[in-house]
């Protein structure tokens, strides 16, 4: 069994037991949260795919922690004009364990 869900302008295949890192969500850790951007749901033979949302379809998940990922480096260089840009960004993420998926 597994979802397919959207959360922070992306998408995610899950499973139950799956973790993921998604786009950070204002949750506290050790809560339970219920993603219902639930845009398919798979059991065995029997799929359904939503247009664009599954109805009564939703996914539950423990959040794990809060973090932030790997330092990841910008550098523009404009060629013969003497101009160069360094910068960098760490994304802030919330981490899932996904416990249960329901309208299966």
């Amino acid at each position: 069994m597994y979802a397919v869900i959207k959360t922070g302008g992306k998408q995610y295949r899950v499973s139950p037991g799956d973790v993921v890192r998604v786009e950070k969500l204002p949750v506290e850790e050790g809560e339970t949260v219920n993603l219902e951007d639930v845009l398919m749901v798979s059991n065995g033979d029997q799929v359904k795919i939503g247009k664009p949302l599954v109805e009564g379809a939703n996914v539950t998940a423990k959040v794990r922690g809060h973090g932030r990922d790997k330092k990841i480096r910008i550098f523009k260089l404009r060629r013969r004009k003497d101009s160069r840009l360094h910068a960098g960004h760490r994304q802030y993420y919330t981490e899932l364990e996904v416990t249960g998926i329901t309208g299966a």
